[in-house]
């Protein structure tokens, strides 16, 4: 952390299954970086903005500025361990599967 930093905390999909959940382990480097902001969020507290992210974000994906990864499981039988990779890290982007090429 940079020295006055601040911390955003958002998300636990890492913490899902896990039997005994893992936390911050070194609190002095809190003190010691005089951390002086951490918060938690969630999508919710901003869903107002939605419609206007809307308006700006999609120009910007017709226009080509932002392109986004799909990481494609072919076949049924190819889902639950496509959903495993998902809750594992081995994913890239949006996991999808893909059923049919129709």
């Amino acid at each position: 952390m940079k020295l006055h930093g601040r911390i955003v905390v958002c998300g636990m999909i890492s913490q899902y299954n896990l039997d005994k959940t893992e936390g911050v382990h070194i609190l002095f480097c809190l003190i010691a970086k005089r951390i002086h902001h951490m918060e938690g969020f969630l999508v919710f507290d901003y869903y107002h903005l939605y419609p206007k992210y809307l308006e700006m974000i999609i120009p910007q994906i017709k226009a080509g500025n932002i392109v986004y990864v799909e990481d494609i499981a072919e076949g049924f039988e190819s889902a639950p361990s496509a959903l495993v990779g998902l809750f594992s890290g081995l994913n890239v982007g949006k996991q999808v599967v893909m059923i049919s090429g129709e």
